[in-house]
């Protein structure tokens, strides 16, 4: 589903400033896979998250999606296969709008642009179905302005939306860093949940190695630009959680 091939990302090429954030990575993430990214801050995961997102592109090599060469295509264009869930709950929603407009918003992000962009009966209950979900009783509130919710409830409802429209690849961008335990919790198990139910391939960034431990069906660490740990299948479900700490003692 997702094919990184020898790719290379240099920021400030030709001075004295630059770093070399991705340093010749080659990564195949399988279809339905749940890959879990760590590392140390300025060991690349960001960036490496990035280059398939089509935020930044690579300076060498190429990335490939569902088959398709998207290493030109900016991230506007990856949207038909590609969504992405920010660490900042107050990123990717309208506060100002209802939830029902968010997710009004949200279709439109990976649908033709004709004239029947309304908020129809059919996509109405289509949303609060989805929502309902999620146990938090939004699905009765699409009118309430998303920009009152709280930041547990916003990224909730922002998973969501990502797979409204049959998104093939979720990336999740730290989602958690900026809620409380409780919330964050609600969110991971929310993901968890979507992931396995539309069959998703996922890749998480993280610095919650408790989180690391508990989700994905694969484990990476990052160092420098580079893989250093690649472990998946049952040799991530026999790691115990003070063996990925260790990693960074």
């Amino acid at each position: 589903m997702i094919a990184l091939n020898s790719v290379h990302k240099v920021f400030n090429k030709g001075k004295a400033s630059a770093v070399t954030a991705i340093n010749n990575v080659s990564l195949n993430v399988a279809a339905g896979e749940f890959v879990v990214i760590v590392g140390s801050n300025g060991s690349g995961k960001t960036t490496l998250l990035n280059l398939v997102a089509g935020s930044i592109f690579t300076d060498a090599g190429s990335v490939h999606i569902d088959g398709n060469d998207v290493t030109r295509m900016a991230d506007h264009q990856r949207s038909k296969w590609v969504a992405r869930v920010f660490q900042n709950p107050l990123s990717g929603t309208a506060p100002d709008l209802s939830i029902i407009d968010n997710f009004r918003l949200a279709a439109i992000r990976t649908q033709r642009k004709g004239l029947s962009i309304g908020v129809t009966g059919n996509f109405r209950e289509k949303v609060r179905q989805h929502i309902a979900t999620l146990g938090m009783g939004l699905e009765n509130k699409l009118e309430q302005p998303m920009g009152t919710l709280s930041g547990g409830q916003r990224q909730a409802l922002t998973l969501v939306m990502s797979v409204m429209d049959s998104c093939k690849v979720l990336l999740l961008d730290e989602p958690t860093a900026a809620l409380d335990p409780r919330s964050a919790d609600t969110v991971m198990r929310t993901a968890d949940k979507l992931i396995h139910d539309f069959k998703l391939t996922s890749i998480l960034i993280t610095h919650n190695l408790k989180d690391a431990y508990q989700y994905g069906t694969r484990l990476i660490q990052m160092q420098e630009g580079t893989i250093l740990r690649d472990i998946s299948g049952s040799d991530k479900s026999l790691l115990s959680q003070n063996e990925i700490f260790n990693w960074f003692s």
